[in-house]
């Protein structure tokens, strides 16, 4: 009877624990078939087998079922809201009972192009977010979700320079040599590296000499009184 109660409360236990994590978020059990696991940056984000509809990114995972005797994917897609869709190939299907990882990076989309004008796009990734952007002392915003996106005109004055600069890192500073056509965006990648903590610089012989004059004169008057 004890034996029971205690297999009926692992079993309890183990149905909870499976519950409380998201369905999307692991793996179901039994079957011939295998899983992909669609890994992405952006929670919500739908998700796409040969234009199956297959479900949405929970917890940055989605576990896609396939069956090992059945027609393998060839392609993927991951696509959101205000985000550039993802296109991928699938090259491999997994075995029975195996799980075979898939990544997309989604970046937000570039802002529609206004009317008039033929404008093309600078898409800044920066490895922290809050950095402020410069394009020849031009202050343009700072990045968030690691990308700042920044509009120009294709027909103006081109730009030499861009600079990324944030608070505890060390500047970065570049040439400009790709300028986007209409339509286009430039990719532009920056790392930013930690600055080196600030070292108290010395006192010079003078000022060190000062303090210990004006040390004596304080002991000595002490001592006096």
């Amino acid at each position: 009877m004890q034996s029971t109660v205690r297999n009926l409360l692992v079993f309890s236990l183990i149905a909870c624990f499976l519950i409380v994590l998201p369905s999307s978020a692991q793996p179901p059990v039994g079957g011939d078939n295998g899983w992909y696991a669609v890994n992405c940056n952006v929670n919500g984000a739908d998700v796409y087998f040969d234009d199956e509809y297959k479900g949405t990114i929970e917890a940055g995972v989605l576990y896609v079922p396939v069956y090992t005797t059945g027609a393998p994917y060839q392609t993927f897609r991951v696509e959101k809201d205000g985000y550039a869709t993802h296109y991928g190939d699938v090259t491999s299907v997994p075995g029975k009972g195996e799980v075979f990882d898939l990544y997309a990076t989604l970046n937000p989309a570039a802002p529609p192009a206004p009317i008039g004008g033929d404008v093309g796009w600078y898409a800044v990734h920066v490895n922290v977010d809050g950095a402020t952007v410069q394009f020849d002392n031009e202050i343009k915003g700072t990045t968030s979700q690691g990308v700042l996106t920044v509009q120009v005109y294709v027909t103006g004055t081109p730009y030499k320079t861009y600079t990324v600069t944030k608070e505890g890192y060390l500047p970065y500073t570049a040439a400009v040599d790709q300028y986007p056509g209409k339509g286009e965006t430039v990719d532009l990648h920056v790392n930013l590296n930690t600055a080196p903590p600030t070292q108290q610089a010395p006192l010079s012989p003078a000022l060190a000499g000062a303090a210990l004059l004006i040390a004596g004169l304080v002991l000595v008057t002490w001592r006096k009184n």
